[in-house]
């Protein structure tokens, strides 16, 4: 990680800006606004992660920037599109994020839960498998692409485990925001006030979260 610099700061600060105008957007029912700010906000933490970090990047930190660029994607290209054309452009892309998590977090793998306390496996299954029988009932023609889609993002919250506990913390909360969507979407009943801003809350506290992890890992992400 390299020092801060005015630069560096201001795009962290910008980036705090445009989230929390975009939660308040959220939260008070300003569409234009929240639409506006929601294509800003991957790019100002991708060049965060970018500025804070120095050539040549290593393998994690260049993975995640492509998992960034890929959910920017999964953000901005579904305004382009409407009904189910745009939700499973949003799967699409945001499944491809999660393959790039994936790829980043699998040198970690013997430090996650996978082999380090392993009980708590248990937990995130359980998750994954109570999200989809929520969900099964109402997906239909999409449930092939949501179950797909719910496995990659189930493991690569179990990988983030062996990163750090920032990035832990990160993948639980990925799992979390994308569980809230699909019951949305596809669970009977489910209807949680606010649903916009608490996605978009957990969705953005989850990727900061990860790209603080990825950065405190300096030395890893050099050599792998």
């Amino acid at each position: 990680m390299r020092a801060r610099t005015p630069l560096v700061g201001g795009v962290v600060g910008l980036f705090v800006t445009v989230a929390v105008l975009h939660l308040g957007a959220q939260l008070t029912g300003a569409d234009d606004v929240a639409d506006a700010t929601q294509v800003l906000l991957m790019p100002l933490l991708a060049a965060a992660l970018w500025l804070n970090t120095e050539a040549p990047r290593g393998r994690l930190v260049t993975l995640t920037l492509v998992a960034l660029g890929l959910s920017w994607l999964g953000d901005s290209a579904p305004k382009l599109t409407q009904g189910d054309t745009a939700f499973l452009v949003m799967i699409g892309f945001f499944l491809l994020a999660q393959i790039a998590y994936v790829v980043a977090f699998w040198p970690f793998r013997d430090r996650s839960v996978l082999n380090v306390r392993r009980p708590l496996l248990l937990g995130y299954v359980a998750v994954v498998v109570a999200l989809v029988v929520a969900c099964v009932g109402g997906a239909a023609g999409m449930l092939v692409p949501v179950l797909v889609y719910g496995a990659l993002l189930g493991t690569m919250a179990v990988l983030a485990t062996g990163v750090n506990l920032p990035t832990a913390i990160g993948g639980a909360l990925f799992l979390v925001s994308d569980g809230l969507i699909a019951l949305n979407a596809f669970a009977d009943g489910f209807d949680l006030p606010g649903q916009g801003f608490w996605v978009m809350a957990t969705y953005l506290t989850a990727q900061s979260l990860i790209v603080v992890g990825v950065l405190t890992t300096g030395d890893a992400a050099r050599s792998r």
